[in-house]
């Protein structure tokens, strides 16, 4: 499928969830919507696979046999169904019953049967409870089949997904989709429910251009980024993942087999459903990837709560976009805190620091960490001054990039990227200001590829431009008490043109003088028509 056939079927479904929700929130439509096209990629997949594993006995249906083959097959195999499950477990690691596949249940829908909410219901707790390993319980926990949402009582919420599913189903029909693209589609619905939830979408959406840009910045060589790509990452370090958007794109730059394993934490749990959707949906397998659901700043993960210096885990790199200046409850526990006890406590009134340090705690040694934060954190006093400070005498600070504002559907702040380094060259600190490099839009600004294309070679190559890009030496941003502000190091305003008062002043001496000589002229023209003259 062609880019252009693959944002026309993102349209096509858009199209079809705008007319379909009605007066129901977008973000409870989306819900449905993503978790719908996640059983027919679950599906595909598995019936491909299936069709597979069966060889010539897969069934091949006449042209009005509108039941799934794997039906068909299983009423004429009783007996070696369980063999065949055990098989496709171990295989694609989930088996979902023929009665379970988006075909059949398209079909209940086009027919308005009046079971498919049951069926439904039932099909997603035997995936999350029977199909898939323990990774995947809970999968569909946020669906509220039965919500009043749908419609107050059973037929009406019956109705109503047998119309939301046979119009996807109708939809989807028209073009040839493969996993890729669904994987893209539903990347491109994420990112249309985003724009239509305001502050919401912060929770749950980075927008694609500052994606790039991190993922861009973090797959170059850490240590000499003029060097190019890195050629493998073992490990990718996303604490604040959202639906896994940011992770899915530094993938996509290393390509399918140049990192080892994705991680990711989230703490709402219908994003963090999201997430894991997304990355099946791109073909990460369940081996390649661990999303956690729990709350970072506490580190309720344990994966992370390794207590012997030696065996906890470190990541190649770690991308954030966490919530900006969040509240948080700073106790005495949290105090002692390995991940902040040699920094101190970020202030209960913003959380920016606490984000930053947790993801800098688990970097590597010759790891990379680039994370998106207001520019508060660049001139803050207080506690984050010293946090700062203490960053920037230990040289862990390499970058800092101005955005432009109003790029996020989130917020119109401008934000900054700072880019971390527990080892890094340089001995001082490149200052990129792009805040005037984008295009304008109706509701958000955005990041054209030549401005993303610029961040990223003035970083790579470590360039400096007049009104763009500097290299700040550390002597003198101690000079400036550690602050960070970036129009203090690179502005972007124009120098006036200098004035020559001498040429000014001779200039005002020739028009007094023509102005003298008009008004001579003009008092003859009036002594000879005998009118009175000009003073």
């Amino acid at each position: 499928m062609t880019d252009i056939e693959r944002q026309q079927l993102g349209k096509t479904l858009w199209n079809i969830a705008d007319q379909l929700r009605g007066a129901m929130n977008a973000d409870d439509f989306r819900d449905y919507m993503l978790a719908f096209l996640f059983l027919r990629y679950l599906s595909d997949n598995y019936e491909e696979a299936a069709s597979k594993e069966l060889g010539p006995d897969y069934p091949s249906l006449s042209s009005g046999d509108r039941r799934a083959p794997l039906a068909v097959w299983y009423e004429q195999n009783h007996n070696d169904t369980p063999k065949f499950e055990t098989q496709m477990r171990r295989k694609v690691h989930y088996v979902i019953r023929p009665e379970y596949l988006w075909s059949s249940m398209a079909e209940m829908a086009r027919t308005q049967s009046g079971e498919l909410l049951n069926t439904l219901q039932k099909g997603f707790n035997y995936i999350e409870n029977e199909s898939f390993n323990s990774t995947f319980h809970g999968l569909f926990s946020e669906i509220g089949l039965t919500s009043d949402k749908l419609g107050k009582t059973y037929p009406e919420r019956n109705a109503k997904l047998c119309k939301i599913i046979s119009e996807i189903a109708k939809g989807l029909s028209e073009f040839s989709t493969d996993s890729d693209t669904l994987g893209d589609a539903y990347e491109y619905l994420i990112g249309q429910f985003a724009a239509g939830s305001g502050k919401k979408a912060g929770e749950f959406y980075t927008p694609q251009q500052i994606s790039s840009i991190l993922s861009g910045i973090v797959t170059l060589d850490s240590q000499d980024p003029s060097t190019g790509k890195r050629n493998h990452l073992e490990s990718v370090l996303d604490f604040a993942c959202g639906s896994g958007s940011l992770l899915l794109n530094v993938r996509h730059r290393m390509g399918p087999h140049g990192i080892g394993k994705i991680y990711g934490q989230e703490k709402n749990i219908t994003t963090y459903n999201l997430a894991r959707m997304n990355m099946l949906l791109h073909g990460v397998k369940d081996s390649e990837f661990e999303i956690f659901h729990g709350d970072t700043l506490t580190n309720e993960w344990d994966f992370l709560r390794e207590t012997n210096p030696a065996k906890v885990p470190k990541f190649d790199a770690v991308v954030a976009n966490p919530p900006f200046s969040y509240h948080w409850d700073v106790t005495d526990a949290v105090g002692d805190d390995v991940r902040f006890k040699n920094y101190g406590l970020a202030p209960k009134s913003a959380a920016d620091f606490a984000f930053l340090l947790h993801g800098f705690h688990f970097l590597k040694p010759d790891g990379v960490m680039a994370i998106i934060l207001p520019h508060g954190v660049l001139f803050r006093g207080g506690a984050e001054a010293r946090i700062r400070t203490k960053l920037l005498k230990d040289g862990n600070i390499d970058s800092i990039i101005g955005l432009p504002a109003n790029l996020f559907y989130s917020t119109g702040i401008p934000v900054c990227i700072l880019v971390l380094k527990k080892c890094k060259k340089p001995d001082d600190v490149l200052f990129i200001n792009a805040a005037d490099h984008y295009e304008k839009g109706k509701r958000q600004n955005r990041l054209r590829p030549e401005d993303i294309d610029k961040i990223l070679e003035t970083y790579q190559k470590r360039t400096e431009e007049a009104r763009y890009s500097r290299r700040v030496s550390m002597e003198e941003i101690e000079g400036n008490d550690f602050n960070l502000n970036i129009s203090r190091y690179v502005s972007t305003a124009q120098e006036e043109e200098g004035i020559d008062l001498g040429a000014v002043n001779s200039e005002l001496i020739s028009l007094e003088k023509k102005i003298e000589a008009a008004a001579r002229r003009h008092n003859e023209f009036l002594k000879e028509l005998g009118l009175p003259l000009l003073p």
